[in-house]
């Protein structure tokens, strides 16, 4: 791939397509984790005298504008980030007027890419045309949206077949890290994997059992696990689809290789006060919110173990602070060990910035969570793979 640094973009045009999902509170930005991941890359071409534009999205719109995912909160931390105001192009008259008013080290941010439904369209014309659209704006395309590169989208495959191209220095970074579990592994190599989005990373877990020497598996995505084995989950959120895979998964697994919780921290609703109980044993009316202290000992004792760790996923409910003790337990047990830990995933990087953790405490720490999670099971990535071309 090449890079922006093999490029003379001094008064080019740029179209950088970043990854500035981010969760909002109250019309503001809650996590700003990865709009600060994208300073580098923006900085280093506004410094150089390129004309950026910068493009993303931000949750799933449904293909239409909806003011509740507009970008204009993203757009103000970037400004407040970068010491000046970023304009933000609401519409494409507006954002083609705003092209040709920017000056050699201006910046400026297109609307949410979602709010057209051509950018994830499984339509490679309608896709094309929506990448045209873009790709005339701009005679460059930077990819430094790592957290995307897995979705075949317009703007992040089909612009780089319309422009020359070059990988940002985020999704650079992104690469060499994830590499680090691919091949030449130290061992013992342990992935710990939670969270609530369980189908996501089920089919992971395939490619892990082969990879991972050990796979501690807590957040919500024990559930079917416990349940594969008899357990009772109470109301805790339990994709049942999912039941029959685990239990072919802790089938192929060898002895102790998948590790579950054997406590968690459960109660009637995430507000109400908690107790600890048997994991395969929660109360009809009770869900299970946290590993328990005795799990977070057992996954704190494997983690110390070994010599290199991949983590996606917290623990718990850790925003709310009797439910984040297991978050911590990995975290602090991560930061102890001697291994190098890669943290995936956009809930797990807010998870330790919203529990006070250095990021520079970790080995690295991944914006992407689907993404990191394709790339170290060996797939193709659409948006990696058409800068292979350069």
């Amino acid at each position: 791939m090449k890079t922006i640094d093999d490029f003379e973009v001094a008064g080019l045009r740029v179209l950088v397509r970043a990854d500035l999902n981010v969760p909002l509170d109250g019309g503001r930005v809650a996590d700003d984790g990865r709009i600060r991941a994208s300073l580098p890359t923006l900085t280093a071409l506004t410094t150089r005298g390129a004309e950026v534009i910068v493009c993303a999205h931000l949750g799933r719109p449904g293909g239409k504008p909806d003011p509740r995912y507009s970008l204009a909160p993203v757009a103000a931390r970037l400004g407040e980030l970068l010491g000046d105001r970023v304009e933000l192009a609401t519409d494409w008259p507006a954002a083609r007027a705003a092209v040709a008013a920017l000056r050699p080290g201006g910046l400026l941010m297109l609307e949410n890419l979602r709010f057209n439904a051509a950018e994830t369209s499984k339509d490679d014309v309608q896709r094309g045309l929506f990448a045209d659209q873009l790709a005339e704006l701009a005679d460059l395309y930077v990819a430094d949206g790592f957290g995307a590169v897995h979705r075949k989208h317009a703007s992040v495959y089909d612009v780089a077949l319309r422009l020359p191209h070059a990988a940002g220095y985020l999704v650079q970074a992104e690469v060499a890290a994830l590499s680090r579990l691919t091949a030449d592994i130290k061992r013992p190599y342990v992935v710990v994997l939670g969270g609530a989005k369980v189908a996501d990373k089920f089919d992971a877990i395939g490619s892990l059992i082969t990879a991972a020497d050990r796979i501690l598996i807590g957040g919500a995505m024990a559930f079917p696990f416990l349940a594969a084995r008899g357990g009772k989950e109470g109301t805790s959120l339990l994709e049942t689809s999912q039941i029959d895979v685990a239990d072919g998964y802790l089938d192929r697994a060898a002895p102790g290789q998948i590790e579950l919780p054997s406590d968690v921290i459960a109660a009637t609703e995430r507000t109400a006060p908690g107790q600890v109980v048997a994991a395969d044993s929660i109360p009809a009316d009770q869900m299970g919110l946290d590993i328990g202290p005795e799990s977070a000992g057992r996954f704190a004792a494997s983690i110390t173990k070994a010599r290199t760790i991949f983590w996606n996923g917290p623990m718990g409910v850790f925003e709310q602070e009797p439910y984040a003790g297991g978050t911590r337990a990995v975290a602090e047990a991560i930061i102890g060990s001697d291994a190098f830990s890669l943290v995936g995933g956009g809930d797990t990087g807010a998870a330790i910035r919203a529990l006070g953790f250095a990021e520079d405490a970790f080995g690295y720490v991944s914006t992407g969570g689907g993404a990191s999670l394709e790339f170290i099971q060996g797939k193709t990535l659409p948006g990696l793979a058409v800068l292979e071309d350069s």
